[in-house]
């Protein structure tokens, strides 16, 4: 090109094809200055206005890459590949809906462009709109199937989507092809963390480390799956790792601090956090686990308002979108109807229901929304408060409130959190019926809880299989399971055993398992539901815990402020559950000896 030009320095096509090869050469300032003299030649050129918008785009000059872009449009308006590089700048400008505008326009023109549709997939992934974003990744690989940044960006909204099976069938799909994708492994790696699959985690950021050592992302998902397998000062090394590489890394900082949370050095932790926040005041996750820390530190005041951020931190479920005014207590709400809402777990709607009798003394009509399996439990409360069943249309009211908003609206402390205690009942023709089922009673009955929901992210760390609490089953006492079901595991131990009751799914609800625990002399119960509902029906409950336990739990106390029945027996350092069964094992002795 530079020969021809040295003939014809006013030659539009060796001007213009010479900017792209310079573009090629990812020599951006030249390749503008090659398209400028193009347009000096000929300013109608829209090839030339084109290959500029390429340049001042890679540039970061964004706003003067859309001009170009809409000037070659002006001159030619079906051109697709100006339409398609518009919908880029206007994707990283974030205004979205423009940018799939333009994608759209493009496929007007050309149907069959799998470039157009794969940019549009990731238009609509940063809309939050992943079903569609499927959809278009789908029909670029259709037209192209070895379309390798649609098979990525197909993983990377199937792993948001958190259909995790799928994201590794596509990351796996995109190093079929390009095996050396440092990327996709390191993407792989926080699939494969999703799954809980840490050790296959670990080797796939490692080899995605073997091939760019200076990768900060994979450092820090590196960290994430040693902090998984409980490697923690390794994961600390890789976060470091990660922000010597780059400083300015706010999600490795907050996966740092977790990592300190997990070694109780909470004063870093609590550091981490602060700069993450520096660098990014919005960063959702951040202010979350900053509220986390507080409260299990006994910060109450200061973790509630940070706990605020679960909405948009991903951590709890996605909040209602309701017309009515959210209430947190900063306004009068005497003579209005308020809708108080379960939002998480069975667990925390039982804890979190003892603040509705405050709400009903405050003169307000309250319609409390839980979990089916509680309704009937939650008539027992104090107060006149009106229970519907989540999934049902509430009856008109003025405001709401989640239940785990309700601590912030009473700016709860450690000492005003409401502790009277039982503020749930079973009932009492439930109760006769659970204990003629039990038959006659010649020695104490305990009842055993020793794993929650599979599917909660925390329960590798909570749960415990029935066999780890053989040691606890040699007394002579009735074993009551208050399980309703079981892992397979799990019921292979309770075959034989005549000292074990398990009633399964005669337990219909929660107000069955509440008449069945009003029969017991004691429940042994992991953080699970059942312990809040012994402790909410102040039956003495022995809650056995991890290392670092859910803050609710607070730290270094065999007590809880919850629950005045409540005996806390946790894991030391080791983070072994044998000690804590060696310690509660030496309790029952004393307990059953002295019955």
């Amino acid at each position: 090109m530079d020969s021809a030009l040295k003939i014809n320095p006013g030659h539009i096509l060796a001007l213009i094809n010479r900017g792209s090869a310079l573009h090629a050469l990812k020599r951006f300032d030249d390749a503008l200055a090659s398209h400028d003299r193009a347009l000096a030649v000929r300013p109608d050129c829209a090839e030339a206005h084109y290959g500029r918008g390429n340049a001042l785009h890679e540039l970061r000059r964004l706003e003067e890459a859309l001009a170009s872009y809409d000037r070659a449009l002006e001159l030619r308006p079906d051109y697709v590949e100006a339409l398609s590089n518009r919908g880029n700048v206007l994707h990283a400008l974030k205004r979205f809906e423009e940018a799939l505008a333009s994608y759209d326009r493009a496929l007007a023109v050309r149907p069959d462009d799998a470039e157009a549709f794969a940019n549009r997939g990731v238009n609509l992934h940063e809309m939050g709109r992943f079903e569609e974003a499927l959809a278009s990744y789908e029909r670029a690989l259709t037209l192209r199937p070895d379309h390798i940044e649609a098979l990525f960006n197909r993983g990377v909204t199937l792993n948001e989507s958190e259909r995790f099976g799928e994201a590794l069938a596509s990351y796996d799909r995109v190093l079929a092809v390009r095996p050396d994708d440092a990327e996709a492994l390191s993407n792989r790696g926080v699939t494969l963390h999703e799954l809980k699959r840490f050790g296959e985690a670990l080797a796939s950021c490692d080899r995605a480390l073997a091939l760019r050592p200076d990768y900060a992302e994979a450092h820090s998902n590196r960290g994430n799956a040693l902090n998984a397998l409980k490697r923690f000062g390794e994961a600390l090394a890789s976060y470091e790792r990660a922000l010597t590489l780059r400083p300015d890394y706010a999600e490795a900082l907050a996966n740092r601090g977790i990592t300190l949370h997990a070694l109780k050095r909470f004063d870093e932790e609590l550091a981490s956090y602060q700069r993450a926040l520096t660098l990014r005041p919005d960063y959702a996750k951040a202010h979350f686990n900053e509220g986390w820390c507080r409260m299990l530190t006994g910060d109450l005041v200061g973790g509630w308002e940070k706990h605020e951020w679960r909405w948009k931190s991903g951590q709890s479920n996605k909040k209602r979108d309701f017309a009515q005014p959210l209430w947190v207590g900063s306004n009068e709400i005497e003579g209005k109807t308020i809708l108080l809402h379960a939002e998480q777990g069975l667990g925390d709607t039982i804890q979190f229901c003892r603040y509705v009798p405050r709400v009903v003394e405050r003169a307000a009509r309250v319609i409390l929304e839980v979990q089916r399996p509680l309704h009937e439990l939650m008539s027992t409360l104090p107060g006149e408060a009106q229970i519907v069943s989540r999934g049902e249309p509430p009856p008109d009211f003025d405001l709401h409130c989640p239940l785990l908003s309700l601590p912030l609206a009473f700016g709860t402390r450690l000492e005003t959190i409401p502790a009277e205690t039982p503020y749930l009942r079973a009932s009492p023709l439930a109760a006769m019926n659970w204990n003629d089922r039990l038959g006659p009673k010649n020695r104490p009955r305990i009842g055993l809880s020793w794993s929650g929901s599979p599917t909660h992210k925390n329960d590798h760390n909570r749960s415990i299989g029935l066999s780890a609490l053989s040691p606890l089953l040699g007394f002579d006492a009735t074993y009551v399971s208050l399980h309703r079901d079981i892992r397979p595991g799990d019921a292979a131990v309770l075959q034989g055993r005549n000292d074990f009751v398990h009633f399964g799914d005669e337990l219909k609800d929660f107000s069955d398992t509440a008449a069945l625990i009003s029969n017991l002399d004691l429940v042994i119960s992991v953080d699970t539901s059942v312990a809040h509902l012994a402790g909410a029906l102040a039956k003495p409950v022995w809650v056995l815990l991890p290392f670092i336990p859910d803050w609710r739990w607070l730290l270094d106390r065999e007590d809880s402020p919850c629950y005045s029945t409540a005996r806390l027996f946790r894991q030391d350092d080791s983070r072994a559950w044998d000690g804590v069964i060696a310690r509660v094992r030496a309790a029952l002795h004393d307990y059953v000896r002295r019955f």
